[in-house]
C-alpha cells in the first residue's frame, strides 16, 4: 500500500466485522465491535482503533473472551442494575449497559448499571456519546490491568482506569471527556511502538524505575499517573467504582487486553442522568451552547489558533476522515494483512496488500 493512500472507513468496518464473524461472534455483535474500533480511528485515536483488531481476536481464540455474549442480570432494581458479563465481548456488554442506563434513567430520572466479569471495550466515549444523543448526561468508569504503581511504590497494580462524561450541546457536537488516569493511555505507547517512534520523557519508567523514551521499556515498566499523586488517587476511585462496587476484579486481579491468554475480569459502571428530570431539554441545550461559546471566546494563548472544548477536535477529525479516508501506521497495516491471511479474508482487505 502506498503510504499516501487512504482507507475507506466503511470497507474497514466490513473487514473487521468479517474477521470477528469468522471467529464466531454473531453478525450484529461483530459489526458493533468493528464499529467501535474504526470509530476510534475516525476520531484520531488510533491507539484504540484497528490496531487492536488482533488482540480481541486472540482473546476469543484463547477462550478467555466468549464470542457469543449472554449477559445475566444479577440485580434488577429499577434505577439500579448489575450485569454479570460472563466473560463476553466488552463492547457488547458496554453497549447493553449504556442502553439499560438510558432506559432506566428515562423512567427514574437517574440510573446506574454495573457490569462485572467483562472485557476491554475500546474507547469510553463511544458509549457515553450514545447517552448524550439520547438526551442524557452520561458517565462511565472502567478498570483495567496493572499499568501504574501506587504513588510512592514500585509495583504496578493499578490500571489506567479511564472514565468518561458526555452531554448534548445543542447545535454543537456533544461535549465528550474521555481520559485515562495515567499521563497517557497505554495504547498510545503501543501506537508509538508501531510507528517506531520514541515516547516523550515523563510518560513512563523502565523496570529499574528510570525515565525512558523507549516504548517497549515503557510497556514492560511502569506508566506514570497524570498530575502525579492526583492521577493515582482518581485511578483508585475509578477502580473502586468499576471493580469493588460492581463485584468485578480489582487491582492486580484485572488483566489487560494485551495479555490475550488471561481472562480480563474487568468491570464497568454506567450512570445516566435524564436531563428532562432537571430542566427542559431545549433549555439545557441552549445553556450548553452558551457554556461552550464562552469557553471558546477567551483570548488565545501564543501558539494556539483556536480554543477547543472537549470532544470538538474528535468531531472535526470524524468529518474529515469520513470524507478523505484513514491513514494507518505501517505496522498496523502489516498486522491487518497477517490477520487477513490467517482468516482467509484477503479478498475483503480494504487496501492492496
Amino acid at each position: 500500500m502506498n503510504t499516501m493512500d487512504r482507507i475507506d472507513y466503511r470497507r474497514l468496518v466490513d473487514f473487521a466485522a468479517a474477521v470477528y464473524m469468522d471467529g464466531g461472534v454473531p453478525d450484529e455483535d461483530a459489526r458493533l465491535l468493528a464499529d467501535t474500533l474504526v470509530q476510534a480511528d475516525l476520531w484520531g485515536h488510533q491507539s484504540h482503533g484497528v490496531l487492536r483488531l488482533g488482540w480481541y481476536l486472540d482473546r476469543i481464540k484463547n477462550e478467555v473472551m466468549t464470542p457469543v455474549t449472554v449477559p445475566q442480570f444479577e440485580v434488577d432494581a429499577g434505577a439500579v442494575a448489575v450485569i454479570n458479563g460472563r466473560d463476553g465481548v466488552g463492547q457488547v456488554l458496554a453497549y447493553r449497559a449504556c442502553r439499560e442506563a438510558v432506559r432506566r434513567a428515562k423512567k427514574h430520572g437517574i440510573a446506574a448499571v454495573g457490569v462485572h466479569s467483562s472485557n476491554h471495550f475500546g474507547t469510553c466515549m463511544y458509549y457515553t456519546r450514545l447517552g448524550a444523543l439520547d438526551g442524557c448526561v452520561m458517565m462511565l468508569t472502567t478498570n483495567g490491568g496493572p499499568a501504574m504503581a501506587p504513588w510512592g511504590g514500585m509495583e504496578k497494580i493499578i490500571g489506567t482506569n479511564p472514565w468518561s462524561v458526555a452531554a448534548p450541546a445543542g447545535k454543537y457536537p456533544p461535549l465528550l471527556v474521555d481520559m485515562a488516569n495515567t499521563g497517557v493511555a497505554r495504547g498510545k505507547i503501543y501506537l508509538a511502538r508501531n510507528k517506531r517512534l520514541p515516547i516523550p520523557l515523563g510518560w513512563a519508567l523502565n523496570c529499574n524505575g528510570e525515565p525512558t523514551t523507549d516504548p517497549q521499556e515503557a510497556i514492560d515498566g511502569i506508566i506514570l499517573p497524570m498530575a502525579e499523586h492526583k492521577g493515582y488517587a482518581i485511578a483508585v476511585m475509578v477502580d473502586m467504582l468499576s471493580g469493588v462496587l460492581t463485584g468485578s476484579g480489582f487491582l492486580s486481579a484485572v488483566h489487560s487486553p494485551y495479555r490475550t491468554t488471561e481472562k480480563s475480569n474487568c468491570g464497568h459502571l454506567m450512570v445516566a442522568v435524564d436531563i428532562e428530570a432537571f430542566q427542559p431539554l431545549d433549555q439545557f441545550q441552549s445553556r450548553m451552547e452558551d457554556f461552550l461559546e464562552e469557553i471558546k471566546s477567551v483570548p488565545r494563548a501564543p501558539g494556539h489558533d483556536e480554543v477547543f472544548y472537549p470532544g470538538e477536535i474528535e468531531a472535526a477529525n470524524d468529518v474529515r476522515h469520513r470524507r478523505e479516508g484513514l491513514h494507518l501506521a505501517e505496522d498496523t497495516l502489516t498486522s491487518l494483512k497477517t490477520i487477513a491471511a490467517e482468516t482467509g479474508l484477503c479478498d475483503t482487505l480494504p487496501f492492496s496488500a
